[in-house]
């Protein structure tokens, strides 16, 4: 029983049903493992253990026949990132500058959690408003990859990933406007999607912003695909989700015949070999299960990291520029240069960054008409030292200097072209010790192919938890 933290999330929905466990030794579980491994990993923000038992005890009458039958996560951990809101907890974006007053409404995804029975026992730690590839902030300090302390665990939902990886939650919310989603499953050896533009609801104004999803994260491809229903489908507050509602099912008939496109580096990035010797692999395997795989070279240069900083400034730099100039001995180095850059964008650079992700979407689209899928790394190095600040260090990759902020992660093109789903998939380990991951990347709003082609990539060994 000490071990039931180690559950995926479909594992325990069935043990829950045959009575063979109950939600509360899972619970107890979970924050046992959480009690251990937070000195060190750092991943939590607030965290509401007593209340998670209550809800456990709940959970559990359910099991027993009381009431209503059970719901999609009824009686699961789910930890939810620490940007969106709960009604009566407080939410703090990792900022010294937010007010720890309780919230007087819920975020449309974490109302989608919770009316489908997740226990929030935690709210997961995230950079000073996830304006960061890193996770560290001087509200809550930093937080540790689980794999190897020194390191990052990505951001900007580091501490979600960290806390999946280390066993201190069974599912965790995410949220990606340039790889928040991805970077943080790559650099923690879990799984991440990045839905469709529109899938899932986002908080308004930032469900405005093409760039923006939500989506989750997880250990196992099922754990994937439980949680992606949970959060997806139109919500009367955000006018952009699609209808109708898209119902994901594990798909095990494989790739054989599929065309897919191979490249290691987009065609500009700096890439470690650790990490493009570990994408060839997966591609590899692509090729022996019969996919037929070319590697292809993209007309893509830097100056599509230039526009994606453009429009990140912009549209989510100027959004907390007034709380730079109210509060600036408060915040972060990063944050505080990242709102002072967004003010200074011109109406022209927007237009131009604009023009240049149009220009992406239409590479892609011309691509993926001639392709079922694509497959590139979802960071150009394993990972960044857990106290880098891309503000005041410079960043290196195969002795090159790169852009500090982006230049060692792969997800923004995808962005752009926000219509494309993209899941970050384990594929391998590097020399110190972090995991290393792969983009597979679909046609327009083709969830399906992605998640059908990682069941048959996917290696079937059980998560190896890392030893902290």
């Amino acid at each position: 029983m000490d071990d039931l933290w180690k559950l995926s999330a479909t594992e325990a929905l069935a043990r829950f049903r045959d009575k063979s466990i109950s939600p509360v030794e899972l619970t107890k579980s979970v924050i046992e493992r959480a009690k251990a491994t937070e000195p060190a990993i750092n991943a939590f923000t607030y965290t509401y253990f007593e209340g998670a038992l209550e809800a456990a005890r709940i959970a559990e009458a359910v099991y027993r026949g009381e009431g209503a039958e059970p719901r999609l996560l009824e009686g699961l951990c789910v930890a939810v990132k620490d940007s969106g809101t709960i009604t009566g907890q407080p939410t703090s974006a990792g900022s010294l500058t937010t007010s720890d007053e309780p919230r007087l409404e819920t975020s449309p995804i974490n109302q989608q959690v919770l009316n489908a029975g997740a226990i929030v026992h935690a709210r997961s730690a995230t950079p000073e408003f996830s304006c960061a590839t890193f996770t560290h902030s001087r509200k809550w300090g930093v937080t540790r990859n689980p794999w190897n302390l020194d390191f990052t665990p990505g951001g900007s939902t580091g501490g979600g990933a960290a806390s999946l990886a280390s066993g201190s939650s069974t599912l965790v919310t995410g949220s990606d406007i340039g790889g928040s989603i991805r970077i943080p499953a790559s650099c923690c050896g879990v799984m991440g999607l990045k839905p469709s533009r529109g899938r899932n609801p986002v908080d308004s104004p930032a469900n405005l912003d093409f760039y923006c999803h939500t989506g989750p994260i997880a250990r196992t491809l099922e754990d994937v695909i439980l949680l992606q229903n949970v959060m997806c489908g139109p919500h009367p507050e955000d006018p952009t989700t699609l209808r109708p509602r898209l119902n994901l099912q594990p798909d095990h008939r494989g790739i054989e015949g599929w065309r897919i496109a191979y490249s290691d580096n987009l065609g500009f990035y700096e890439v470690s070999g650790e990490v493009k010797a570990n994408t060839r692999k997966v591609a590899e395997r692509a090729s022996a299960l019969g996919a037929n795989v070319e590697e292809i070279q993209l007309p893509w240069d830097w100056d599509i990291v230039e526009a994606a900083l453009t429009h990140l400034r912009h549209t989510f730099g100027t959004s907390i520029s007034s709380t730079s100039q109210e509060n600036v001995d408060l915040m972060t180095p990063y944050a505080r240069a990242f709102a002072e850059a967004g003010v200074k964008v011109t109406p022209k650079e927007y237009y131009l960054a604009l023009e240049t992700a149009g220009r992406v979407a239409k590479d892609l689209g011309r691509l993926m008409d001639e392709f079922d899928l694509l497959i590139c790394p979802t960071t150009a190095i394993p990972a960044v030292p857990a106290d880098y600040d891309h503000s005041l260090h410079a960043l290196q990759i195969n002795s090159k200097d790169v852009e500090p902020m982006l230049g060692w992660v792969m997800t923004v093109p995808f962005n752009m072209a926000s219509t494309h789903p993209v899941l970050s998939l384990p594929s391998g380990m590097a020399e110190n010790g972090i995991p290393t991951g792969v983009q597979l990347i679909g046609k327009s709003f083709c969830e399906e192919d992605v998640l059908r082609a990682a069941f048959a990539l996917r290696k079937y060994d059980p998560f190896v938890f890392p030893t902290i």
